[in-house]
């Protein structure tokens, strides 16, 4: 029987040993695991504190957002207007710009007209002098 003791005993050592490492692998990882637990349990406060103060910071947000967009709406409303006004100055300056236009035309005919009358009187005194010192001639010759 002491050789079945003995045989016994050396199954269990062998037994034991994959055990023991195991065991000791287990430990490790157990080991790191608390280690991160401390990380990870920081990690969700950090995580919690962040989300918390995202929380609070939405209705201030939304405050701030309503705020300017009424600004901003005044601002677009009042560019509407000047819009407006500008498209109305535009089509007066056409308008006037194109009655200029008419009115030097018409200038521009009358002064041609005037001129060519002028020339036309010019032409007229001239062959009226030349006439009358023809006339001169004639009546010398007599």
């Amino acid at each position: 029987m002491n050789n079945l003791e003995f045989i016994v005993d050396i199954v269990i050592i062998a037994l034991l040993i994959p055990t023991i490492i195991y065991a000791y692998n287990l430990n490790k990882s157990l080991n790191m695991l608390r280690q991160n637990q401390k990380s990870m349990a920081q990690l969700i406060s950090a995580l919690n504190e962040a989300t918390f103060k995202a929380e609070n910071s939405i209705p201030k947000l939304k405050s701030v957002t309503e705020h300017s967009s009424e600004g901003l709406k005044e601002v677009v409303d009042n560019a509407k207007e000047l819009k407006n006004d500008l498209l109305f100055i535009n089509e007066r300056a056409d308008s006037l710009a194109d009655r200029l236009e008419n009115v030097i035309s018409s200038s521009r005919n009358i002064e041609n007209r005037s001129a060519k009358n002028i020339e036309n009187v010019a032409d007229s005194d001239d062959r009226a002098s030349a006439e009358l010192e023809l006339l001169k001639a004639l009546r010398a010759i007599k």
